[in-house]
């Protein structure tokens, strides 16, 4: 199937939620799901399809960045016939009234880059994720009454806290995209998934703080997702 990825075809369920840390792939199949198997681990992406309340789903890391995150949703896409797409991750604030924990769901991702150029030579810098998809994730969190924010973040190319300074980043960004945080995926996900015609979300947790100079430790970012895992598996459910 694919030289990315050992699993069978059958092995991967319709929706796939996708951390980027490996680990967290582990933890999430070990804390929820129920008769998961280890279904694929070429180059340490783990991947785990499960049950989750009788709901066939596979969680599968990413790994870090565009490029990582454009060939494994890629293969998900076309290989697997997976459906459905929700990224888990964290972000960075851009903005003072995000706090540290609070979720974003992405309504759009912007990429001053050239991933969408090289794809297919379009100049696109500005992409949507899923409404069908991200509705459902909205009527989710409203019947588990978690609060949420839906905004539109930066998908960047350099990690944040390695830029001389995150902010002089951030205030070159359109202003008209009202852009509140910034992560290293959504982009290319969102992309593919325009390319091939499926559907793709984002759901992301504060980890750090650009404004406020907060952030999470390793051990926080990995443990501290809960929320936001649990609004990603009920909305699976649903799928």
């Amino acid at each position: 199937m694919s030289i990315h990825n050992e699993a069978k075809l059958g092995e991967i369920a319709k929706t796939v939620l996708m951390p980027g840390d490996p680990l967290r792939a582990k933890m999430i199949a070990e804390t929820y799901l129920e008769d998961y198997k280890l279904v694929n681990e070429v180059r340490g992406i783990y991947a785990y399809t499960g049950k989750y309340k009788g709901k066939e789903i596979t969680v599968m890391a990413s790994g870090m960045g565009m490029p990582s995150m454009g060939i494994y949703c890629y293969e998900l896409y076309k290989f697997y016939e997976v459906e459905n797409i929700i990224r888990i991750g964290s972000c960075g604030a851009y903005r003072e009234e995000l706090n540290l924990l609070d979720i974003i769901l992405v309504d759009n991702s912007y990429n001053e880059g050239n991933f969408a150029k090289n794809y297919s030579g379009e100049e696109c810098h500005f992409i949507s994720s899923s409404s069908e998809l991200n509705g459902v994730i909205e009527e989710t969190a409203k019947n588990l009454n978690q609060k949420y924010v839906k905004c539109n973040v930066a998908t960047t190319e350099v990690f944040d806290p390695y830029l001389p300074d995150p902010l002089d980043y951030a205030k070159r960004l359109p202003k008209e995209y009202n852009i509140l945080a910034s992560e290293m995926e959504s982009f290319a996900l969102f992309y593919t998934a325009k390319i091939l015609n499926k559907k793709a979300s984002c759901l992301l947790t504060v980890s750090d703080s650009n404004c406020k100079k907060e952030e999470l430790t390793s051990e926080q970012r990995l443990n501290s997702l809960h929320a936001m895992i649990k609004l990603a598996l009920e909305t699976a459910c649903i799928l």
